[in-house]
């Protein structure tokens, strides 16, 4: 086998830790001599071993002394004490031989460093085997990392002609079963989701896991993780007998308030949810600033499921970086209906928000477009409710 090869296999392992290790990585580990695997690990969930520390656990749990071994290991091994003291001493220590990185440690603090501090220690190393599959398992991590605000992916599930609900309100249910299984798996992976106050007011969601139905294998089951709920209400009308609110777990829901909400609203939802006063705009709360307090909280990934309007200020306010747009085949029209994105729109064709590296698949009768956003020209951007 090959350096491609042993990287691919710790990638499989990276994915296991899909939903669990924020605020932290995935990282996927392979220990192995002479064409012989001596231990494997992945990282699990934030302040539990690393994966170089699980293969090097592994690998002596058998029987094997890791000196003069090969490490594969997806990113960068950390050089600095956090909840776990760093990887790069465990690796000299260990006497391996020769370590094998896919990609670099996105922190501009530290990227770099655990590979000159193994490379001062005597220690090969190779770099950028599989650099961009592995810099992608980790997208919204090494976004975070950088940026401390969250990476926010836009989801909807609408018809061809981009309609999310009929003028009533009806959307029950748009996509079949494997498209809402694949959701699910997609939420599984947010630290939290968001909605504005008309689609809590109109569905009453949960805003939940769900877990793993049967008959497909989309969907992953939710292992005890609950993601954060937040509630864009800058009118604080979030009824006290919402699921969000009055159903478990209400720890994990937060509802988001302006300035001029009325203050006993305020205090009745203060004593069942939080309750985040954020400064706003004519009555719209101001994303950016709500970013960064999210970011500050370690919410490094936020799905925003809508409605419409809250689609269209994170996409056309320059606030998103992914969408993941599931289309069924079916067409609504109506002048009324509701529509995925609303919001003003753009006003001419230059103004046309444009998405890059799109990515289609098929989810039984559905499909599934997923795809990054291209940042908008700099320019005042527009709040929400």
């Amino acid at each position: 086998m090959t350096d491609l090869d042993w990287m691919r296999l710790a990638l499989r392992l990276a994915r296991k830790g899909y939903g669990q290790t924020s605020p932290n990585p995935m990282v996927g580990a392979l220990l192995v001599r002479h064409h012989r695997k001596l231990g494997q690990g992945w990282h699990r969930r934030a302040g539990a071993p690393h994966a170089e520390i699980e293969a090097l656990i592994q690998a002596r749990q058998h029987g094997f002394k890791p000196s003069g071994a090969t490490l594969y290991v997806t990113l960068e091994p950390c050089s600095t004490q956090g909840r776990t003291p760093p990887c790069t001493e465990a690796i000299r220590a260990a006497g391996i031989r020769r370590v094998v990185v896919g990609a670099v440690d996105p922190n501009p603090k530290h990227a770099g460093r655990g590979l000159d501090l193994l490379s001062h220690a005597g220690i090969a190393v190779t770099s950028g085997i599989l650099e961009s599959e592995c810099a992608a398992l980790n997208e919204a991590f090494n976004h975070w990392i950088v940026q401390r605000t969250p990476f926010v992916t836009v989801k909807a599930a609408m018809t061809l002609d981009g309609k999310i609900a009929t003028a009533g309100g009806q959307s029950k249910w748009i996509t079949g079963e494997r498209a809402r299984a694949h959701a699910q798996r997609l939420r599984h992976g947010h630290d939290a989701i968001l909605v504005g106050i008309q689609t809590l007011l109109a569905d009453d969601p949960r805003l939940t896991l769900r877990p793993a139905n049967a008959r497909t294998t989309q969907a992953a089951p939710s292992r005890g993780k609950i993601p954060r709920r937040i509630i864009l209400d800058s009118r604080a009308r979030t009824p006290l007998q919402s699921r969000v609110v009055a159903n478990d777990p209400s720890h994990a829901t937060t509802i988001v308030v302006g300035p001029n909400a009325p203050a006993k609203r305020v205090k009745a939802l203060a004593k069942k949810v939080n309750v985040l006063l954020a400064p706003a705009e004519h009555g719209r709360i101001e994303l950016a600033w709500l970013l960064d307090r999210l970011g500050a909280e370690q919410v490094t990934s936020l799905l925003v499921e809508g409605g419409g309007e809250v689609q269209a200020s994170f996409l056309l306010g320059g606030f998103a970086h992914r969408v993941a747009f599931y289309y069924a085949p079916k067409i609504l029209g109506g002048h009324d209906d509701r529509k995925a994105v609303a919001g003003p729109g753009a006003r001419n064709w230059n103004e046309l928000l444009k998405l890059t590296d799109p990515h289609w698949r098929r989810l039984g009768p559905d499909l599934f477009l997923t795809a990054r956003v291209q940042p908008p020209a700099a320019e005042e951007k527009p709040q929400t409710r």
